[in-house]
């Protein structure tokens, strides 16, 4: 193994699940803005998730639709033009 690749500040970090309210506390050295008070009565950084493993449909057996930030509206506005259902109606109404 190649010596001195490895980040040196692990410490303790609370992750959020946003979309059931799921929080577990994990060594890590991701960067969080925010603290919370975990369990044990001591404050840790929060890092928040859109997703885990208690939503995640492989590990839940359920589909669950996760539409966070509207991204199938964002998907569906990026590509009405090409909707073959409403380009006929443009044409049409351009002759």
């Amino acid at each position: 193994m190649k010596k001195d690749i490895h980040p040196e500040n692990y410490r303790f970090v609370v992750f959020k699940d946003m979309s059931n309210d799921y929080s577990f506390l994990s060594k890590s050295t991701a960067e969080a803005k925010e603290t919370v008070k975990w369990e044990d009565g001591n404050e840790y950084p929060l890092v928040k998730l859109e997703i885990s493993h208690t939503s995640h449909p492989f590990y839940t057996g359920k589909m669950k639709l996760v539409d966070t930030a509207g991204r199938i509206d964002k998907f569906k506005n990026r590509y009405k033009k090409f909707d073959k259902k409403t380009a006929p109606a443009e044409e049409k109404s351009e002759e």
